[in-house]
């Protein structure tokens, strides 16, 4: 194990083996954390389909019952972490809680800093739907205001389910419960990109329906599958790394929403647009900028150093510093 992802004396002192003077991680942490794992994922998508239904996904009475399994799974996911806190004899300072990025401490720059650097990196998809919009600036602020439209909103179970439910639980689930059981096994780096795998395998559930409802070829919905593991996976690394740089369950929540809401970028689209020039050179700057920003925009010591997750590792990563 590197060492930086060595375990603390103080936090597992009675769990470590010490050899030629390095702490390395007590037989059976890593199987209990990734079975841990493997067992909330299961537990958020089989939730989906207790309820016994011949309608689409999209329907709102799915939707409606969905909601009442995945938040009560959710509400529950906290017991799995202290579960595994208990049979694991890790012990930290910071509460349960705080090591799920539910604190006060930072909040603030939490809120609003990852959400600007994922708009940075959708530069090209923003100004390829500021060109397309019908809508005037102020028709825009003057909508974003109406508390009509966001009772609407609020009413339609899909922007509910794709906006709401989805990015807070899945983010819950996923990266505030995973990511302290793995930090402690493999580090922080590592768990970055083991984390996601659950959450690209966990998206795997579509195809089901796909084929029950026979929406395209075989060939087709297993690229789709494939397709959305990859891009469910990286991103799911992106949110996990804003998780454990920010120590915040709400950056995490609040760029799923965003994202959710852009989609994948339309990059045929823009090939194809009047304006590809301008809308391409908006793709390429919001890249260059987003990879300049990233590591500035997460600097932990805006949100409290250590962030509570890295206080699972004796000698914090370069993650979990400025």
């Amino acid at each position: 194990m590197a060492e930086d992802e060595d375990f603390s004396p103080n936090l597992l002192t009675e769990k470590m083996k010490h050899s030629n003077g390095d702490f390395v991680a007590p037989d059976g942490l890593c199987w209990m954390s990734v079975l841990s794992c493997l067992l909330l994922a299961c537990s958020y998508v089989g939730s989906l389909y207790v309820w016994r239904s011949d309608l689409p996904r999209d329907h709102p009475a799915v939707i409606k019952r969905r909601f009442t399994s995945v938040l009560i799974v959710s509400g529950l996911s906290p017991l799995f972490v202290w579960t595994w806190r208990e049979f694991t004899g890790v012990r930290t300072g910071p509460s349960l809680f705080a090591l799920m990025g539910i604190r006060f401490e930072g909040l603030i720059p939490a809120i609003a800093l990852p959400l600007l650097l994922t708009m940075v990196l959708f530069l090209g998809p923003l100004m390829q739907l500021a060109m397309d919009c019908p809508w005037s600036f102020t028709d825009g602020i003057r909508v974003a205001f109406d508390p009509w439209f966001w009772m609407l909103c609020l009413s339609d179970m899909r922007w509910l389910r794709n906006q709401v439910v989805a990015p807070l639980t899945e983010e819950l689930v996923f990266r505030a419960c995973m990511l302290p059981m793995l930090v402690p096994c493999a580090g922080p780096s590592t768990a970055i990109f083991t984390c996601p795998l659950f959450f690209g395998v966990a998206h795997f559930h579509h195809v089901i329906e796909l084929l029950r409802f026979r929406q395209g070829t075989l060939s087709a919905i297993f690229l789709s599958a494939v397709f959305q593991f990859s891009y469910t996976a990286v991103f799911g690394a992106y949110t996990a790394f804003i998780f454990i740089r920010t120590g915040h369950l709400v950056g995490p929540v609040l760029c799923h929403s965003f994202c959710n809401y852009m989609g994948f970028p339309a990059i045929s689209t823009a090939l194809e647009h009047p304006h590809r020039h301008t809308v391409l050179s908006s793709y390429l700057l919001g890249v260059i900028l987003f990879l300049l920003c990233l590591f500035p925009f997460t600097d932990p010591s805006y949100y409290g150093l250590p962030t509570p997750v890295c206080t699972l590792t004796s000698s914090p990563s370069s993650l979990c510093l400025s």
